[in-house]
């Protein structure tokens, strides 16, 4: 199966002083396409970096991001802009739509950025609006959406460029159950309709264990979920049989 995302020994540093801070430390991830893939981990452990640097918003220190098998961290500044542009769709918790702009204009917006005529790039983003349930609204603007609403916007948005590769960062974490249940319905149907691979970066365990894969974010690597639970059961059992022997040997 082809590769949407590779990254391979990707580090991230930050400096200020003397004092060097690793948030990513040699982090190896493959995407299948069509993959729906879950990052977990707590806050602050580097989760929104990855998405940085997976999504060409930021430089690696060392290490490659590949995207359809193009390092693109290799690319120009003008030339990962329009690589970024086409290839990859962002959808963020706070769904960022120009508030000036309706509906239908602001998920038209990548692809005026394209270069597309105007008429053409509205009658893609009317499309993709009907494909997320939002028809009867693309006149309107942001502020007389819902919650749910602009999110499905943001979610078009994101698809309009029909890109290989969709990187969320808690797409339902300001949303409630109902409508975050919606959104990953949305998801999962356009996932399967386009096959769109989708890296989504989530607290919510629920969302993620409804993901193809799940893997977590720990001291700057990527690790498979199932791992992370075999490693604390294993803690955990050690533990038990630490305070067995303990016992035991308190009888003898």
């Amino acid at each position: 199966m082809s590769k949407v995302l590779q990254c391979r020994q990707l580090s991230k540093s930050y400096k200020q002083g003397d004092i060097e801070t690793k948030v990513l430390n040699d982090l190896e991830l493959s995407v299948d396409k069509g993959e729906l893939l879950a990052v977990v981990g707590s806050s602050g452990c580097g989760k929104s970096t990855f998405l940085h640097l997976a999504g060409a918003l930021d430089t690696p220190s060392s290490g490659h991001v590949l995207i359809n098998d193009i390092d693109i961290h290799q690319l120009s500044d003008k030339e990962r802009s329009k690589f970024r542009n086409q290839h990859i769709g962002f959808i963020y918790q706070f769904h960022h739509l120009m508030m000036e702009f309706s509906a239908q204009e602001n998920v038209a917006m990548p692809l005026m950025i394209q270069g597309k005529k105007p008429k053409q790039a509205l009658l893609a983003a009317k499309e993709m609006l009907d494909q997320v349930g939002l028809s009867h609204r693309i006149d309107y603007r942001p502020s007389q959406l819902s919650g749910g609403e602009r999110q499905r916007v943001a979610i078009a948005r994101a698809l309009v460029t029909k890109p290989s590769l969709v990187l969320a960062d808690e797409p339902t974490g300001n949303l409630d159950s109902d409508t975050a249940e919606q959104i990953y319905q949305l998801i999962r149907s356009l996932n399967k309709t386009a096959n769109t691979s989708f890296v989504i970066v989530t607290h919510d365990l629920v969302l993620a264990n409804r993901m193809d894969r799940q893997v977590k974010l720990v001291q700057g690597k990527l690790l498979p979920l199932i791992d992370i639970n075999e490693q604390e059961s294993v803690i955990k059992n050690s533990g038990s049989e630490d305070s067995e022997h303990q016992v035991s040997e308190s009888h003898v």
